[in-house]
C-alpha cells in the first residue's frame, strides 16, 4: 500500500491528492470547450446629460475653461465631441508648473475625456482625462513632474 503501518493519515492524504489532481487536470468542462448562451452584453447607453468635474468638483458641460487638477488647466476649449464614450477638445494648456511664461502663452494641446460613469439618478460624468501637448518638446523641464495621462477626475457635486 501507500503508507507504512501505523500512518493511515498519509494514505488518506495520498488518495485525496490523487483525486484533486485528476479533477484539476480533467477539468469540469466537456471536450467541446466553453459554451456561451444568449446575446453578448452591450455597454449601457448614455441617456442623460454628461458632465465633467473641475478640480473643485463643480459639474460642467462643454466648458471653455477647466482646471483638471491643481497643476493642470485647459482654456480656449473647442469641443469636437461631447456626451459619448469620449469627448475631445483642442485648447491651451497651462498650470503652476509653467508660470510665469504660460500665463501669457499657454501651450497648444488636445484634451480627451473618457470613462463615462452614471452619477445621480439620470446624469453621467467623465472620470478620466488625458492631455496631449501639441509639441511636448517645447514644454519646460518642470513638466516632467506633471501628470498629463490618465488623470482621475473628481465626481461632480450636484
Amino acid at each position: 500500500m501507500w503508507s507504512s503501518p501505523g500512518r493511515p493519515g498519509r494514505t488518506v492524504a495520498a488518495v485525496c491528492g490523487t483525486a484533486l489532481t485528476a479533477v484539476l487536470c480533467g477539468g469540469c468542462a466537456e471536450h467541446g470547450g466553453l459554451y456561451v448562451e444568449g446575446p453578448a452584453l452591450r455597454p449601457s447607453r448614455i441617456s442623460g446629460p454628461v458632465y465633467v468635474a473641475d478640480a473643485l468638483g463643480s459639474p460642467l458641460q462643454k466648458p471653455a475653461v477647466v482646471g483638471l487638477t491643481d497643476d493642470v488647466a485647459m482654456s480656449s476649449l473647442r469641443w469636437k465631441g461631447w456626451g459619448g464614450p469620449t469627448a475631445r477638445a483642442t485648447g491651451r494648456l497651462s498650470g503652476t508648473w509653467c508660470l510665469p511664461g504660460c500665463s501669457r502663452e499657454p501651450y497648444a494641446a488636445t484634451l480627451t475625456l473618457s470613462g463615462v460613469e452614471r452619477q445621480d439618478a439620470a446624469a453621467y460624468a467623465y472620470r478620466r482625462a488625458t492631455v496631449e501637448p501639441e509639441r511636448p518638446e517645447a514644454l519646460p523641464p518642470a513638466a516632467v513632474n506633471v501628470q498629463f495621462q490618465g488623470i482621475r477626475l473628481m465626481v461632480p457635486e450636484f
